[in-house]
C-alpha cells in the first residue's frame, strides 16, 4: 500500500519525538537509580499510564485483535477478568510492600523476604520471558511493514529493535515511561477509526450481533460447556486459570508492570498507580475486541474459517496474527495509513522498550551484581545496564524467529505466562499472606510449578494424553496445574523446614506491615474508594455483555 506525504511525516514526527525525549533525559540519568527506577520521582498520573502502556505491546494490540478474530467476544475477559480485578489487588495490597520495601526489582524483594537461590532462580527465568515477550513485539513490526510496505520482515525487525536501543540506552526507564504515555495516546487515535468505521460498514452493534453465532457475542452465557464456545473452555478454567492465576500472576508478580509503579514519588502514588491504569484498561476491548469480531465478516478468510468451524467444529489452518494489519488495509486510506501505522509502531515500542528496561534491571542488580561482580561502585552498575540493553535487543532478535510457529500471538503469549507467571503468583501469595513460608518451601515450590507447566504442555497437551478445545484452553488448564503443584509444593516443604523469624520479615509479610501510608487524601484518590469504582463498572460491563 502507498502512503502519502502526510503518512510518512507523521511516522518520521513520531521517529523524532521518542529518539528526542531519550536524548534529552540523558543529561538527568546520573545513578543507576535514576536509570532504572526513574530517582522514584514521577506522577501517579503518568506512572498509571505508563503501567498500562507497558502492557501495549503486540500481545494488546495485534494479539488481542487475532484472539477476538479466532474466539469473539470471549476476548473481553482477558479484560474484565483477566486484569481488573488483579490491578485493583496490586494497587490495594500488594505495592506497599514492593515500595515499602525499597526492592528495585520483583526477584529482589524474593530475596528480602526468602533467600538467594530463590531470587536466583526468579531472575533467571524472568530474564528469559522478557526477552521472548519482547521477541514477540518485534516479529509483529515485521510481519506489518511486509504486508503494508513491502519492507523485508528482516529489515523491519532491525529498524524496530535500533530504534528502542537508542532511547532505552540514553534515557533508561525515565525515557520508556514518558514514550509509554506518548505511545499509549497514538495507540487509541489510532485503532479508534477501525473500529468506527468497521461498526458502520456492519451496520451497526445489533447487526454485528445477529450475523455471528451466539457463542462468539457472548460473555458468559456459553461457558456452562467447553462445546458450546470456541475457545473450548467452561466456567472453572475460565475463573480460575484465568481470572485467578493467569491474571494475578501476571500483574501481581510480573516486573515490568510493577517497575512502573516503583517509579513514582511516593507510596500513595505507587498505589494509585494501577488503579489509574485501570480504569483506560477497562475500556480497551472496545478498541481491541470490537476489530477482532468486525474482522470476522470483512475479512474473507476469517469468514471462511467461522464457516469451517461452524460446519465441522474445527478451526481453519488461518494466520489469525493478521486480523489487524488486514484491517488496517481494509479501512484506513492515504493520509490515515500513517495514523494506523504510528499507532502499531508505538505499541510495539511500547511492548519491546518495557521488556528490555525490565531485562536490564533484572539483569544488573539480581544476576550480574548479585554473582558475577558484586562489590563495584554504581558507575559501574550504570554502564551494566547499558550494556545489558544492547545485549537484550540482540537476543530479541534472535527470539523473533519462534514467534512464526503460533498462529495466534496470545496462545504463544499465555503458555509463557503459565510456565512463569503461575507459579510465581503461587510463591508471592503464600510469602506475602502467611509468614510461615520458608526459602526452601518457595525455592522448590517455584522449581515444581514451572517443571509442572512443562510436563503439561509437552507430554501430557502435546502427546494427546488430553484434548482440550483449543490452545487457549490448554494454556489456562497448564496455569492451573502450575500453580497448584507451587502452592502445595511449597506448604508442604514449609512445615518440615524452619521459618526466618518474625523481625527479619518486617514490611515483607502482610501481617508484620506497619501502616505508613497516609490517609489524609481526598477520598476519592483512597486506593480501596478508587478499586470499589473500577470493580463496579467491570461488573456492569460483564452483566451487559453476559
Amino acid at each position: 500500500m502507498a502512503l502519502s506525504i502526510f503518512d510518512y511525516l507523521i511516522i518520521i514526527l513520531y521517529f523524532g519525538f521518542v529518539l528526542g525525549i531519550g536524548y534529552f533525559l540523558k543529561k538527568a540519568i546520573k545513578t543507576s537509580d535514576d536509570y532504572f527506577l526513574s530517582g522514584r520521582s514521577i506522577p501517579a498520573w503518568i506512572t498509571g499510564i505508563a503501567f498500562i502502556a507497558a502492557n501495549l505491546g503486540a500481545l494488546e494490540v495485534m494479539g488481542m485483535v487475532a484472539n477476538s478474530a479466532k474466539y469473539g467476544i470471549l476476548t473481553a475477559h482477558f479484560y474484565w477478568i483477566g486484569a481488573i480485578p488483579a490491578m485493583a489487588f496490586v494497587g490495594v495490597f500488594m505495592m506497599p510492600f514492593y515500595y515499602g520495601s525499597k526492592a528495585r526489582s520483583v526477584p529482589e524483594y524474593l530475596r528480602l523476604r526468602f533467600d538467594e537461590k530463590t531470587r536466583g532462580f526468579n531472575a533467571i527465568s524472568f530474564a528469559v520471558l522478557t526477552l521472548l515477550m519482547s521477541g514477540i513485539n518485534m516479529y509483529a513490526m515485521g510481519i506489518i511493514f511486509k504486508l503494508l510496505l513491502g519492507w523485508s520482515f528482516h529489515f523491519s525487525v532491525i529498524v524496530s529493535a535500533v530504534i528502542v536501543l537508542l532511547y532505552v540506552f540514553f534515557g533508561g526507564l525515565t525515557s520508556s515511561i514518558y514514550n509509554e504515555v506518548l505511545q499509549f495516546l497514538l495507540i487509541v487515535f489510532g485503532l479508534f477509526p477501525i473500529s468506527y468505521l468497521g461498526l458502520r460498514e456492519v451496520g451497526g452493534w445489533n447487526e454485528l450481533v445477529k450475523r455471528l453465532p451466539d457463542n462468539f457475542t457472548h460473555l458468559w452465557s456459553t461457558l456452562s460447556s467447553a462445546s458450546q464456545n470456541p475457545m473450548g473452555i467452561e466456567w472453572f478454567g475460565m475463573i480460575f486459570g484465568l481470572g485467578f492465576v493467569l491474571s494475578f500472576g501476571y500483574w501481581c508478580t510480573d516486573f515490568l508492570v510493577v517497575q512502573r509503579a516503583l517509579a513514582s514519588k511516593d507510596i500513595n502514588a505507587a498505589r494509585r498507580t494501577p488503579l489509574i491504569g485501570a480504569f483506560p484498561k477497562m475500556l480497551f476491548p472496545f478498541f481491541v475486541v470490537l476489530p477482532g469480531m468486525i474482522a470476522i465478516l470483512v475479512i474473507p478468510e476469517f469468514k471462511t474459517a467461522l464457516d469451517t468451524l461452524l460446519k465441522t467444529g474445527h478451526t481453519a489452518n488461518v494466520n489469525y496474527n493478521m486480523a489487524l494489519p488486514l484491517l488496517i488495509k481494509h479501512y484506513l486510506p492515504r493520509g490515515l495509513l500513517g495514523l494506523g501505522l504510528t499507532a502499531l509502531l508505538a505499541s510495539f515500542m511500547s511492548g519491546m522498550a518495557g521488556n528490555v528496561t525490565a531485562f536490564n534491571t533484572v539483569w544488573t542488580f539480581d544476576i550480574y551484581q548479585s554473582y558475577i561482580r558484586p562489590g563495584k561502585d554504581d558507575k559501574h552498575y550504570l554502564w551494566m545496564g547499558k550494556m545489558a540493553t544492547v545485549f537484550g535487543v540482540l537476543v530479541s532478535i534472535a527470539l523473533t524467529y519462534i514467534v512464526m510457529y503460533f498462529n495466534n500471538l496470545m496462545d504463544y503469549m499465555q503458555l509463557l505466562f503459565s510456565f512463569f507467571n503461575a507459579p510465581l503468583f503461587a510463591t508471592f501469595l503464600l510469602g506475602m499472606f502467611w509468614k510461615r513460608a520458608t526459602s526452601d518451601g518457595a525455592f522448590w515450590g517455584l522449581v515444581s510449578g514451572t517443571s509442572a507447566a512443562a510436563a503439561h504442555y509437552f507430554l501430557i497437551y502435546k502427546a494427546g494424553i488430553i484434548h482440550y478445545g483449543s490452545e487457549m484452553s490448554a494454556n489456562f488448564y497448564g496455569a492451573i496445574v502450575a500453580w497448584v503443584v507451587c502452592f502445595l509444593t511449597t506448604i508442604i516443604i514449609s512445615y518440615m523446614t524452619k521459618p526466618k523469624p518474625d523481625e527479619e520479615m518486617v514490611k515483607l509479610v502482610y501481617s508484620l506491615t506497619p501502616k505508613e501510608y497516609k490517609d489524609n487524601i481526598p477520598f476519592y484518590l483512597k486506593p480501596g474508594f478508587l478499586a470499589a469504582i473500577v470493580l463496579i463498572s467491570t461488573l456492569i460491563l460483564n452483566i451487559i455483555f453476559w
